[in-house]
């Protein structure tokens, strides 16, 4: 019995290890930094705008520019952008496909992905890629 518990023991200590080995170390944010898809500056909105046409359609997809307003402290896998009327749209990764920085948290951001609104202060983000501005 002791070696089937040592030995589970040992199997997950391994497993640990690997996933913590596995993970990417992430960029800190400084302007010019990109997270995930390369993206530029041209032809992203205001959050303000962004509201405006979530007023006509509930998707909206393109690039934003805004200020994070908040990052997951496990391990960058959500963002909070800040909305003109204290709202925030939730923003997520495509599955795996990158993180981001704790240090992201005030910063001004480019994003490009797909917006869906579910009600008024439930908008969400899957973004592809993020452009650090200021």
């Amino acid at each position: 019995m002791m070696k089937k518990i040592l030995a589970l023991s040992f199997v997950l200590f391994m497993l640990a290890t690997l996933s913590f080995a596995q993970q990417k170390e992430v960029k800190p944010s400084t302007p010019g930094t990109t997270y995930g898809k390369s993206i530029n500056q041209n032809n992203a909105i205001s959050t303000e705008t962004l509201q405006n046409k979530l007023l006509k359609s509930d998707t909206f997809t393109g690039k934003i520019k805004g200020e994070v307003t908040q990052v997951c402290k496990m391990s960058g896998c959500y963002l909070m952008l800040g909305l003109v009327n204290d709202n925030a749209i939730t923003v997520r990764f495509k599955e795996g496909a990158f993180t981001v920085p704790a240090d992201l948290n005030g910063k001004t951001v480019i994003l490009e992905g797909k917006v869906t609104k579910k009600s008024a202060d439930n908008i969400n983000m899957i973004a592809d890629g993020i452009l650090v501005i200021k």
